[in-house]
């Protein structure tokens, strides 16, 4: 592969859309101390605080959902597919969740709820489960098995009743790394780009910048520790998952600091209480100035991984309600 140079509303608690009143609700586990970083997220492929039977997340709504395995270089990629076409071809998503490259999966619910609530608003969602950078995996492995994904649900849309000028493409922190990748690759080999773009506080840059208006450090001294991402954590989380140093990552592998130019239009949703939020912001900057349409929304009150943590909440449906509009205007002029 070449690489190249460097207001929404909320949902009810049955999965349907519902009038947002404004109000934000506080996370207790927001007032948790304790220390690891991305070493959490390393110590298990769950994934810090990952969901127990005794404190199980929201199922969602009832839809529709089968398993499919595609083919990749590295082996078989499992694809769950939510919800089915409901007549006239439409959008749907590939999506990719976030754990640091090395922690969580298709169970997670910023993979299985967000399929289900969106599936449930009548887009399909083709959730890829890619190898985690663990046990000597590190890229190009992950990104081709999202190209793998990708690539899959290309040749299969019209039988799922889909329409493939129309799919999408996106995901949550590292995921939003591997949707970003994969459009870089494909724009670079000339081959069919996602309708757009759908990014949930994207990993983008090892090196973080600043976020604009700064940080609320009240409010940020009061989050857990897995929540909080210091420059000694990206910068290990980028190394893992690259195999080696910062310097020698494809652009594929840190698309932030890739031109954007040719990418198709995305969507970035942001949290107010993030560390991460400044690379969101650049890349929206970098997205405007190479011409890209570019949308962005930031979710007040919400935190770095809100649609894992607390993915009820009414800041994560607020990030819900979103992308589902900007999926329904997927192939708009």
């Amino acid at each position: 592969m070449t690489a190249r140079q460097n207001q929404p509303s909320a949902t009810a608690d049955d999965g349907t859309l519902a009038p947002d009143d404004g109000t934000l609700a506080a996370d207790d586990g927001m007032l948790a101390a304790d220390d690891g970083g991305f070493a959490q997220y390393l110590a298990t492929p769950e994934g810090p605080e990952a969901p127990t039977p005794e404190r199980a997340g929201p199922v969602g709504p009832d839809v529709a959902i089968r398993t499919v395995i595609a083919d990749g270089r590295h082996g078989p990629v499992r694809i769950r597919i939510y919800g089915e076409s409901t007549g006239t071809p439409g959008p749907a998503l590939v999506w990719l969740h976030g754990g640091g490259f090395v922690s969580g999966g298709l169970d997670m619910p910023e993979s299985d709820y967000l399929g289900r609530i969106l599936a449930s608003t009548g887009t399909p969602v083709l959730s890829v489960e890619y190898r985690l950078a663990r046990d000597g995996v590190h890229f190009a492995v992950p990104h081709e098995d999202a190209l793998s994904g990708w690539f899959w649900a290309r040749r299969n849309a019209v039988e799922l009743g889909l329409a493939p000028e129309l799919l999408c493409m996106g995901g949550a922190g590292a995921g939003g790394n591997l949707a970003v990748g994969a459009a870089l690759y494909l724009t670079d080999a000339g081959k069919s780009l996602p309708a757009k773009l759908l990014l949930a506080y994207p990993f983008l840059h090892a090196e973080l910048p600043p976020p604009s208006e700064g940080l609320d450090q009240d409010v940020m001294a009061r989050l857990p520790r897995h929540l909080r991402f210091t420059t000694e954590d990206c910068v290990r989380s980028a190394e893992n998952y690259i195999g080696g140093p910062v310097s020698m990552a494809s652009s594929y592998a840190m698309p932030g600091y890739a031109d954007p130019s040719g990418l198709p239009p995305t969507a970035i949703a942001a949290c107010e209480y993030d560390d991460v939020r400044g690379s969101s912001e650049l890349f929206a900057a970098h997205l405007d100035r190479a011409g890209v349409p570019v949308s962005y929304f930031l979710a007040r009150g919400a935190y770095h991984g809100h649609l894992n943590h607390a993915p009820s909440s009414p800041e994560a449906q607020l990030i819900l309600r979103y992308f589902a509009g900007e999926l329904a205007s997927a192939g708009a002029p």
